[in-house]
């Protein structure tokens, strides 16, 4: 039985290089990722407004922005879509749009309380 020959003053490949170190970047990388932090900043608006102002106009911009969230997915390429691309397309803009509707539809129909 022989034994094969190995190089062993042959360097191996690292299976992983490290990449090389990129420049931080602050944007995102596609247009539905600055899609996504106008929606997201529509959302926190939202809950700022809910807690310091009327209830009402918080929500309305909370859903507001899920649906500009969901129309973006609807539109946008999935290529393009960045963040806003979680599922299949349809099951996005369902589920999103779906709460954003309801959340604007709350807001519009349940009456007012006495405190």
């Amino acid at each position: 039985m022989t034994v094969p020959e190995t190089d062993d003053d042959a360097p191996t490949p690292d299976p992983h290089p490290e990449a090389a170190p990129e420049s931080a970047r602050f944007y995102p990388s596609t247009v539905g990722g600055m899609l996504y932090l106008l929606a997201l900043a529509a959302v926190v608006a939202g809950v700022v407004l809910t807690v310091l102002e009327d209830w009402r106009t918080g929500v309305r911009w909370m859903g507001g922005g899920l649906v500009f969230a969901a129309t973006c997915r609807l539109l946008l390429p999935s290529r393009q879509a960045g963040m806003l691309a979680v599922r299949h397309r349809l099951i996005d803009v369902v589920m999103v749009a779906g709460v954003g509707g309801l959340l604007v539809f709350l807001a519009a129909w349940i009456p007012n309380q006495p405190l």
